[in-house]
């Protein structure tokens, strides 16, 4: 009669104690996945070459991390943190060699050339994003516990970042806003200046004012705001000179010296050609504006101001033409306490003259 051995019972591993995520056993419970597929095939392809090598990455790889289902090793940490460099340096390097390229691109003009350039750098680093994704062979799925307060956590505080970036790529693409236009600004106390505009980044707008202030305007300011833009469409800019003259003068010959000063400095240009108007009758004044037009206003505005009334200055001078200053005629009414007031300095001057 042939008896029947018990069955052994299969040998069962012990699960880790409540709380503890680590585990030291050289393979991971049947449940868990890799979350980095990646690193799995790293250790077979070394394993077959090398057994050191493998045996390396195998206890690498026993030291693992497990978060539901999903189990994350040491060795899928450092391939992780190995291919996001890569991809980086990649991603650096593929975006100077395209700057390069446009910067060369001889039949674009400025503009044209950075917004290729933003262009391709945005396509750059979103392919590196997506062929690291691939190179990884991560399963996003395992990140569903945390893909939405994540993903909530980046819309807030990438919101203004992204919309900056779009409204920068909008000005470059209807050239509204370009690099070397001068727009006007104002600070923090509401005083109003111009600025040229020396670059267009990703989130702000630099612009540099005559006293060498520079201003990083916001790309979605200039987007949905009001901007005076003194170079979009032409780059004349007109600036008035106001003038006083006395009501003596010849307002002819003061209208033609005013004509003479501003053709005088070469800034200002003969099309169109300076005029010279009469504003109003000041209080003691015949007051002109003489308008002028320059082509440069990077340049400044305060200076060729300045040299057309210097110029008509000498002018005025050689020919006699009077500037006049303010006068004031005071009329005194007469009434008893003024009439004594007569008659006690009258006395006075004439017992000093007894004296």
């Amino acid at each position: 009669m042939t008896t029947t051995a018990p069955p052994t019972p299969a040998a069962t591993e012990t699960p880790p104690p409540p709380g503890q995520a680590w585990s030291v056993a050289e393979t991971a419970p049947p449940e868990a996945q890799d979350a980095v597929v990646a690193s799995q095939g790293l250790k077979e392809a070394v394993a077959s070459k090398s057994e050191t090598a493998g045996s390396v990455l195998e206890s690498l790889d026993s030291w693992a991390l497990t978060l539901g289902d999903t189990r994350i090793s040491v060795l899928d940490a450092l391939v992780v943190i190995s291919v996001i460099a890569l991809v980086i340096i990649g991603a650096w390097l593929l975006t100077r060699i395209s700057g390069r390229i446009v910067r060369r691109a001889t039949r674009l003009d400025d503009t044209q050339r950075l917004l290729a350039q933003k262009i391709s750098t945005i396509v750059i680093w979103a392919a590196a994003f997506f062929v690291g994704i691939d190179m990884l062979g991560i399963d996003l799925t395992a990140l569903a516990v945390f893909s939405g307060a994540f993903g909530l956590a980046i819309g807030f505080g990438l919101q203004k970042t992204f919309g900056n970036l779009i409204a920068g790529i909008i000005l470059l693409m209807d050239k509204s806003i370009k690099p070397g236009d001068v727009i006007a600004v104002a600070d923090t106390a509401g005083n109003e200046t111009f600025g040229q505009i020396r670059r267009i980044g990703i989130r702000a707008v630099s612009i540099v004012t005559r006293d060498q202030k520079e201003y990083l305007i916001p790309n979605e300011n200039l987007m949905i705001n009001q901007v005076e833009n003194w170079s979009y469409s032409s780059r004349n800019v007109r600036v008035q000179v106001p003038v006083g003259v006395g009501y003596a003068c010849d307002l002819d010959l003061a209208e033609k010296l005013m004509l003479e000063a501003a053709k005088q400095s070469s800034r200002v240009l003969k099309s169109p050609a300076p005029t010279a108007w009469l504003r109003n009758y000041g209080e003691s004044s015949v007051d002109f504006i003489i308008q002028i037009w320059i082509n440069d206003p990077e340049e400044g505005v305060g200076n060729i101001r300045s040299e057309v009334l210097k110029n008509l200055w000498r002018l005025f001078k050689e020919n006699n033409v009077e500037i006049p200053f303010p006068q004031r005629d005071i009329n005194l009414r007469n009434n008893e306490q003024f009439e004594r007031l007569i008659d006690a300095l009258a006395k006075r001057e004439e017992s000093r003259s007894k004296s």
